[in-house]
């Protein structure tokens, strides 16, 4: 019998790192091999079960990342920005399976992702589930049959807590709607509408993002067009769901020769013609 794939999780006391957790204890094959914080944290050198409330695990919470990643195969990363950059760099020194949930990210981290990518696997996605990855081919797929006649607006709503906007989602959606037209999506966006605008500009894919309660997470793919719309919607309501695809694109990384990936190929999904997202 094979051992577990040992997988690390960083940023382990926050609402997505517990689940991340919980999602590798779950799951068969798998274990935890270590979990980070940052500095200072009171969790740093505490038992990550006693940390959590419960019994010991014989793990314990490190503030050093390279020692955590030197006893793993896997790390899931749904952390921010700044960090996520600083965690390929040493995740590809290690060859490890870097599984990135984090959105916001700029033209720059994306850039130093890449070069990461060339030494390891790199997973990166704004969304894992397996209801949004074939919303994405399904949006790829309307936007390619119908014309230009067809506005195409997103809208997404999350919990008041989220801190940007559109969401890592909403911009995979706008990626695959803007594939399906073959557009560059940067060159057609528009969002934050206010104001006397003008009239929308043909071709554009819009973006309205909302805010408020503890909402999991609503995506809305919309083309309008004379006299009818097309509505493809995806609700989440238990982030349960994003930390098993995150634990799923762990193992299934183990082997794969190094690049970066998205979770249309961890679901057999991809059309070889798409692109990752721009953030």
């Amino acid at each position: 019998m094979s051992e577990p794939v040992g997988i690390a999780v960083t940023g382990a006391s926050g609402r997505m790192g517990r689940m991340l957790i919980r999602a590798v204890e779950e799951t068969p094959g798998a274990k935890i091999s270590g979990v980070t914080e940052r500095p200072g944290h009171d969790w740093i050198g505490r038992d990550l079960g006693e940390a959590l409330g419960g019994a010991p695990t014989g793990v314990t919470v490190s503030d050093d990342p390279l020692e955590v990643f030197a006893r793993s195969q896997a790390v899931l990363d749904f952390t921010a920005p700044a960090a996520t950059v600083a965690y390929a760099e040493l995740a590809a020194q290690a060859r490890l399976v870097h599984v990135i949930g984090t959105t916001g990210l700029e033209r720059e981290d994306l850039e130093k992702i890449a070069a990461a990518a060339r030494h390891a696997v790199i997973v990166r996605a704004g969304n894992m589930s397996l209801g949004v990855n074939l919303l994405s081919v399904i949006t790829r797929r309307v936007a390619e049959a119908l014309g230009s006649e067809f506005d195409i607006e997103i809208v997404e709503m999350h919990h008041r807590h989220k801190v940007d906007a559109p969401s890592g989602t909403a911009l995979m959606l706008g990626e695959a709607a803007a594939a399906g037209r073959r557009i560059n999506l940067a060159d057609h966006t528009e969002s934050g509408r206010d104001g006397i605008t003008g009239p929308r500009a043909e071709g554009a894919i819009g973006f309205a993002a909302l805010r408020g309660g503890d909402v999991v997470g609503e995506h809305e793919v919309i083309f309008a067009g004379a006299g009818e719309r097309i509505v493809l919607k995806h609700i989440a309501t238990d982030r349960m769901l994003f930390a098993r695809g995150a634990v799923r694109a762990a193992l299934w990384g183990q082997g794969q020769p190094p690049g970066q990936f998205n979770m249309l190929d961890v679901l057999g999904l991809r059309d070889p013609g798409a692109e990752l997202p721009d953030r």
